[in-house]
């Protein structure tokens, strides 16, 4: 008789093979082949914004899916459950906090069958959506109205314990594309411009804004009879570009006054802006100078003046920050005097170059003044600059820096970052990718910028990708090359945007035209795309032509100007160009051909 002293080992190995298949079933089935397998549940009592992430949780679920999802403020049917916010998340967790989570901290759990997605108020729960749908479905908002949303029948995840806090409490992209509400939340954009509703969990406001001086202290009003209110210059107080002179206390108290009567008028604002009008003249009167002296720099006078505006606003509006700029000759830090803690400082990176990161030499002077800043200022903001105000459309190479310099940030104890790009016009270059970039580094400052830009170039563009990549490349290699300092206004005759750079960019862009050809929305992009080559043979057609010439090489363009801009104008007109800078619109172009 066969010895059957193998049954229990056959037995194990059966157990074994069923424990294991056990572990692998998933920890909750959201659909199942077209079919709902769950109900989406938020509380009656939710906050608008978490009543929003339930809607948007249902509306990409069916486009996911295919499959309609019930959203409720219970669940009987005995269905796993999204819980959609924390009040909701406590009918699986009955211990669920949002202590620690901030504004906008998120928490993405598994429990037993049920998935919370929850977060702190106003916003962490619609965040917490939208990060489960965009890092664990695959759902990305590249630009209003340009999405990549996948199609999966049958939505299955093992467990899930993720919980995130943003590092940066101010985020914004300032770039004109992403001022569309819905975009901006999607991306988790929370700062002052974007038109973000209560639906969207709110904003930042900010009284003022920016460059409040005179908004705040009139000249028109008040110069005539206190010109001791205003900068003194040169031995005279002036009207006119004038700054305020920051040692006068009736000045302050009048300023305080007229601040506290525009805060009245606008309750929902999170911060107030005193800060330095666009412009030079500081006071240099005797008591000013000795305070800067004392400080090392004008930026003592200006903190000692706004922390004492700080301190009297405190008192009426303790929810209320007071911002500054540390801009231009404000921009080295103060040696003695330290911002308060409901001081926000704006520190502005204006004067460097745009193709270096910050860590290069041709930065130290600015990265000293943000090492020193860090150490002083708890709440550290940056205005950083990422377009060309001067050409908007034209080349500009700062693909390569905005990541690392989104980590410097991080890195130096900033909370705040915006990022000023083009802010009144389509067509900008490259718009749509720096805007999605940057909003992607301002949640999560740990994230490869290179690939992100690779991400969207092949979600934006599809098939005409390698092509654009290959264009950008050639515009990136030839600044590298050519020793240029790319500023924030760079000139349209700088060495880098030569013949030979712009012959072999147009290349890769007609190539990237034919691989769109079939599909108008991404012909219509790719077309955009090649709008800053147009623009540069446009308005430097004739130094551009005697270099084709004094090269011998082929003109890549139409011998004349006309038809080069009737290209323009068709695909600008299309997407609604206005500008091709700060201060031009579009009509200018046309004075620009002969």
């Amino acid at each position: 008789m066969q010895s059957l002293t193998w049954l229990p080992m056959l037995a194990l190995t059966v157990l074994f093979v069923i424990f294991t298949a056990a572990d692998r079933v998933a920890a909750i089935v959201i659909a199942e082949n077209g079919e709902a397998r769950t109900v989406i549940v938020v509380s009656d009592n939710a906050a608008p914004a978490e009543k929003h992430a339930a809607q948007e949780l249902a509306s990409f679920l069916k486009q996911i899916t295919g499959a309609d999802f019930e959203v409720s403020a219970s669940a009987d049917g005995g269905k796993p459950r999204l819980l959609v916010g924390p009040a909701a998340a406590r009918l699986a967790d009955p211990r669920f906090t949002t202590d620690g989570l901030g504004a906008e901290g998120l928490i993405i759990r598994t429990a037993d069958k049920d998935l919370i997605l929850a977060g702190g108020r106003p916003r962490g729960t619609l965040y917490a959506v939208y990060t489960f749908l965009e890092d664990h479905v695959g759902c990305r908002w590249w630009a209003p109205g340009a999405s990549s949303i996948p199609r999966k029948p049958t939505l299955a995840f093992d467990k899930l314990d993720v919980k995130y806090i943003p590092p940066l409490e101010y985020r914004e992209p300032f770039w004109f594309s992403g001022f569309d509400g819905d975009w901006a939340a999607r991306n988790k954009s929370n700062g002052a411009t974007p038109r973000l509703e209560d639906k969207h969990g709110g904003k930042h406001v900010i009284q003022g804004f920016v460059h409040t001086f005179n908004g705040l202290i009139p000249p028109a009003k008040y110069f005539k009879d206190h010109p001791e209110w205003f900068s003194e210059i040169q031995g005279k107080r002036v009207e006119d570009h004038s700054q305020l002179c920051l040692t006068h206390e009736p000045m302050r108290a009048e300023l305080v006054k007229n601040l506290k009567d525009q805060l009245r008028r606008n309750p929902s604002a999170t911060m107030a802006s005193v800060s330095q009008n666009d412009w030079a003249n500081n006071c240099q009167c005797p008591r000013c100078a000795a305070v800067d002296k004392e400080e090392g720099s004008p930026a003592g006078s200006m903190i000692r003046f706004v922390n004492a505006v700080a301190e009297e606003i405190e008192k009426e509006f303790p929810n209320v920050a007071i911002s500054t700029l540390a801009y231009q000759y404000t921009r080295k830090p103060p040696l003695k005097v330290r911002p308060r803690p409901n001081v926000v400082v704006w520190l502005c990176s204006i004067e460097c170059s745009f193709s270096k990161p910050l860590t290069d030499e041709i930065n130290a002077d600015f990265r000293r003044d943000i090492e020193g800043w860090s150490k002083i200022c708890k709440r550290l903001y940056v205005w950083d600059y990422t377009t060309n105000f001067a050409h908007y459309v034209m080349p500009h190479p700062n693909l390569n820096v905005l990541g690392p310099n989104v980590k410097f940030f991080a890195d130096h104890n900033v909370v705040g970052l915006f990022e000023q790009g083009a802010y009144h016009t389509n067509g900008a270059e490259m718009m749509e990718l720096r805007a999605w970039v940057l909003a992607k580094m301002l949640w999560n400052p740990s994230l490869d910028a290179n690939k992100l830009i690779g991400e969207f170039l092949a979600g934006y563009y599809g098939p005409a990708a390698p092509h654009i990549r290959a264009y950008l490349d050639v515009i990136h290699r030839s600044v590298a090359a050519s020793g240029d300092k790319l500023g924030c206004f760079s000139p349209p005759d700088a060495k880098f945007l030569s013949i030979q750079t712009l012959t072999d960019g147009w290349e890769h862009l007609q190539v990237a035209k034919q691989a769109a050809a079939a599909d108008d929305a991404l012909l219509l992009r790719v077309q955009t795309a090649q709008l800053p080559v147009l623009y540069t043979f446009i308005i430097q057609w004739d130094r551009l032509r005697k270099e084709a010439e004094a090269a011998n090489a082929n003109w890549p363009a139409a011998d004349t100007q006309q038809p080069v801009y009737d290209q323009f104008m068709t695909t600008a007109q299309q997407i609604k160009m206005t500008h091709v800078a700060e201060g031009r619109g579009i009509d200018w172009l046309k004075s620009q051909v002969k």
